[in-house]
């Protein structure tokens, strides 16, 4: 090896276990050849995040309220503290080929298999849905193929009179496996040592270089740039930013800045010229517990320093939390920083100032600092409207200053400004921290990003901020360094502004431009699956699993304090189960320290290749691709195209999906509720192609029944309607058949008393709220409230109501209802109730193929928010079905800048 070479560009030979063979012969490779018949390839089988039982400590990374207060036990269940609270069950070492049994011994409820799961299109055919999703994966892989050989052909054409044609000669390689291209070395691991690579010719622009090699000070930071466009629209531009920069106070009303529109900046790393803001807001200083409630040890009530009582009602006011209190790491991380701040402020003292020794934590009970502030939050709850729109009033005002800031004299919108109180970290899954105390945060921790002429905000009074600087290549307003990781958090600007849209455009447009080279990676590391050298096998076995599957690439963890979380490149061999003929089980902790399962079907070769990977003397805790790194991966992956990384994939896998359906999309006569659904199946059939599931939420099984109830009740009133029309004109039951007038089957008469008392109930509730506002408003406005006798009055129209399905169910017959009731408005109604149920039935449907799919997943961070423009203007949609208004205002980008364009193709 050349000593140009860097450490990152050497096959990785891990000193932590067993390691794979440096290479493979191909006798060996035969050896594993089965004559079973493979599963179709590759699918995704059973998919999704774990319910572990019991859950892992703070599994989801939310905190969730419990409305029980019951007594929280704080004993210890475990016998030693020292470890997370729900740490993974490690398994038995398997040296011989067969391992599929590994994870049998896993507790927990697995995710829903692949023909569980609804498609958009049901079939009446015998063939397996597994192989409809083989087939169709095939398919779209196929014009991807060909629309990368149409993409190169085209620019070969537009580049055919350059006299530099030879330089771009190798991209004609694009279709042949790297093991014919004449005259060229593989690199390996993402060497390429030379300023081309593969043939692609390297920009000037520093927006197009490879991640790895722009600058450290702006490697971090968001990347401001603006794209080409249509040099006649330029001019006016400026025109109207300088018009703006001219008036930076008037920030109410300003033009829309189209930087979607606007010339590309020549130094892309410069991302503003002036810069003003407010800095950040704090949170209230801590208000002490009345002198009746204290914190009790051992039964006797203490007395501690006031910042001692603070981090104590860290832990009162979340007893309610018993996920996070009864986590024994939690309990131990706390209890070991509390003890630390007792030893610094003088301990705590009974009600005679007697020194009381604080040694245990299960001798310490929270409930009256629990039991006050639950009391204050009911308190809070409880007051009137008008005293909590004042508070709300009074909150926003002073938040407004900190809103928005001038960027280039543009009005932006700044996201995170508030300072974060001080607390207990939860943190995500088993995080060894979690229960550690979150410091509060000082001015004198935080450095202003401001610019050179503009007024520095004025800190609090008494305190000086850290550092004032004005680097214009940074897109942080203020940043600090918590206690608990040591890592640092930026002020940025929001989701809606024109830094944050750059970012996600340049991220669709990086995976629109994979389109190019797709079809060359793929038959370049397919070629690589069989390659003799270990470290290429792995390298292409990682792609293929990424590209295929949508695996993380994964980095190296902090065991000690971070969660051990795990990606493709630092799977162990614990996590991969083999079943043949081509199996392959994935179980781990993924992203957010969630428990992930993947069963799929891969093509033979893979299969081979981590039977090699797992072979002995491996055993559980070495890894499985011991020759890759995720910084080596990377680095291969630039060589084809600037900037391509493992996550890319993701986004193109999941966008060009999405453009393939919905191309393939016809849609005729097509009801609105239609057409939302037909969008909704072709995002959930990318979600399911991608990988995008989601564990079935616990309250879908009670929304599900609630639909199906106003489904029925709907169907009630169709009926009622129909009986209606017999009251009017008797002369219908002849004209339109018995069948017509008889009873919906989903109804029986139990249901329909049920259903009857519901709706008379539902009534006085309504005539109850009404009265409660109408006194409400009458009371503020200085008024004499309205006495009970009037809600009495009021009630009558519930027990009229109750009075008459009493007569109805004993009569048989219902009466017409309304002004003037005639033939021809009751079968309107019947009419329009017939669209609700239709409509609440596509919901319905829709809502249970949703069950195990994260739509949200794919359509707000993977798809191309332009291919939902597109839908929604090709079919006539208002994009409101599609995007709420924060969505609309995040990729506002999106739907303006192809508002004049109907062919925008992904």
């Amino acid at each position: 090896m050349s000593s140009d070479y860097s450490d990152d560009d050497m096959p990785l030979a891990r000193t932590n276990g067993h390691l794979s063979a440096s290479t493979i012969s191909k006798a060996e490779d035969k050896a594993m050849d089965s004559h079973a018949k493979p599963k179709p390839a590759p699918v995704s089988i059973r998919n999704g995040p774990v319910d572990d039982a019991p859950p892992q400590a703070n599994g989801n990374g939310k905190r969730k309220s419990r409305s029980s207060i019951n007594h929280v036990s704080y004993k210890d269940e475990s016998d030693s503290d020292d470890g997370p609270l729900a740490k993974r069950q490690k398994k038995k070492a398997v040296l011989d080929d067969s391992d599929d049994e590994v994870l049998s011994k896993r507790k927990g409820k697995l995710p829903p298999a692949a023909d569980e799961t609804a498609m958009a299109e049901d079939s009446d055919d015998d063939l397996p849905l597994n192989a409809k999703l083989a087939s169709k994966r095939k398919a779209i892989e196929k014009n991807a193929e060909k629309d990368a050989k149409a993409i190169r052909a085209s620019e070969a054409k537009a580049k055919k009179p350059t006299p530099k044609k030879k330089v771009v000669k190798d991209d004609s390689d694009s279709d042949v496996p790297l093991a014919g291209a004449k005259g060229k070395k593989r690199p390996s691991n993402g060497i390429n040592g030379k300023s081309k690579a593969n043939g692609i010719k390297k920009e000037d622009s520093d927006s197009d270089a490879p991640i790895r090699k722009k600058p450290k000070t702006t490697a971090s930071k968001a990347k401001v740039k603006a794209e080409t466009s249509t040099p006649k629209k330029a001019p006016a531009k400026k025109a109207a930013k300088k018009e703006v920069s001219e008036d930076p106070k008037s920030d109410d009303e300003e033009a829309e800045y189209r930087w979607w529109d606007a010339p590309k900046k020549e130094d892309d790393s410069v991302k503003w010229t002036t810069l003003e803001h407010n800095g950040v807001l704090f949170p209230p200083a801590y208000e002490p517990l009345p002198k009746n409630v204290k914190l009790i040890y051992d039964g006797t009530p203490v007395n501690l320093h006031i910042e001692a009582e603070e981090v104590a009602s860290f832990f009162g006011s979340m007893l309610n939390s018993t996920h996070n209190v009864e986590n024994p790491t939690f309990q131990k991380n706390f209890f070991t920083d509390f003890k630390e701040v007792l030893d610094r402020t003088g301990g705590a003292t009974d009600r005679s100032g007697k020194k009381v020794a604080i040694k245990e934590f299960a001798k310490l009970d929270f409930k009256p600092i629990f039991d006050y502030y639950y009391a204050k939050n009911e308190a809070k709850k409880a007051r009137p409207a008008a005293e909590k729109k004042a508070e709300k009033a009074e909150r926003d005002k002073a938040e407004a200053p900190y809103m928005f800031c001038k960027w280039d004299g543009r009005k932006e919108k700044v996201g995170n400004f508030r300072v974060e109180p001080p607390g207990l970290f939860r943190g995500r899954g088993e995080h060894p921290k979690t229960g550690k105390v979150k410091k509060r945060v000082m001015p004198e921790q935080i450095t202003i990003n401001i610019g050179k002429d503009a007024k520095v905000p004025t800190p609090p009074e008494g305190h000086k901020w850290k550092a004032v600087q004005h680097d214009n290549k940074a897109t942080w307003l203020a940043m600090w360094q918590e206690n608990i990781n040591g890592s640092y958090k930026y002020v940025m600007l929001g989701a809606t502004s024109a830094v944050k849209g750059q970012s996600d455009f340049k991220k669709f447009e990086k995976s629109r431009e994979l389109k190019k080279y797709i079809a060359k990676i793929r038959k370049e590391y397919t070629a690589d699956l069989k390659a003799e050298a270990m470290a290429d096998r792995q390298r292409a076995t990682a792609v293929y699993l990424i590209d295929k599957f949508a695996l993380r690439a994964g980095n190296e963890k902090d065991a000690e304090n971070e969660a051990e979380t795990v990606g493709c490149c630092s799977l162990k061999y614990e996590h991969v189960t083999l079943r043949e003929p081509n199996t392959v089980i994935f179980d781990f902790l993924g992203k957010d320290s969630i428990r992930f399962y993947d069963e799929v079907t891969v093509d033979r070769q893979v299969f081979k290749n981590l039977r090699v990977f797992k072979k002995a003397p491996k055993r559980e805790g070495d890894d499985i691709f011991d020759r890759l790194t995720t910084t080596q991966l990377n680095k291969h992956l630039s060589s084809y195209m600037p900037g391509l990384t493992a996550k890319v994939f993701r986004t193109y896998n999941a966008s060009y999906t999405m453009s393939n359906l919905l191309k393939d999309l016809k849609v005729s006569n097509a009801t609105m509720a239609e057409k939302i659904k037909l969008y909704n199946d072709c995002n959930r059939e990318v979600a399911i192609l991608c990988n995008h599931k989601r564990t079935v939420g616990a309250s879908h099984e009670a929304q599900m029944e609630k639909l199906g109830d106003r489904i029925k009740g709907l169907k009630y009133q169709k009926w009622r309607n129909k009986m209606m029309l017999l009251d009017v004109d008797p002369k219908q039951k002849k004209k339109k058949g018995a069948a017509f007038f008889e009873l919906d089957a989903d109804l029986d008469e139990s249901w329909i008393h049920e259903h009857q008392n519901f709706l008379v109930e539902e009534q006085r509730t309504k005539i109850q709220k009404k009265f409660e506002k109408d006194n409400q408003k009458l009371q503020e406005e200085g008024k004499k409230i309205m006495p009970d006798k009037e809600l009495k009055e009021r009630m009558h129209a519930a027990d009229d109501l109750a009075k008459k399905f009493k007569k109805e169910n004993k009569s048989k017959k219902v009466e017409a209802e309304g002004r003037g009731p005639t033939v021809e408005k009751i079968e309107g109604n019947i009419q329009k109730i017939e669209e609700r149920i239709r409509t609440l039935e596509l919901q319905a449907a829709d809502r249970d193929g949703n069950k195990e799919v994260a739509l949200g997943t794919s359509k707000i961070n993977y798809i191309d928010p332009r291919l939902t423009v597109v839908f929604a203007k090709k079919f006539d949609v208002p994009i409101e079905k599609f995007f709420s208004k924060t969505l609309r205002e995040k990729f506002n980008w999106a739907i303006k800048s192809i508002e004049d364009d109907d062919h925008w193709e992904f």
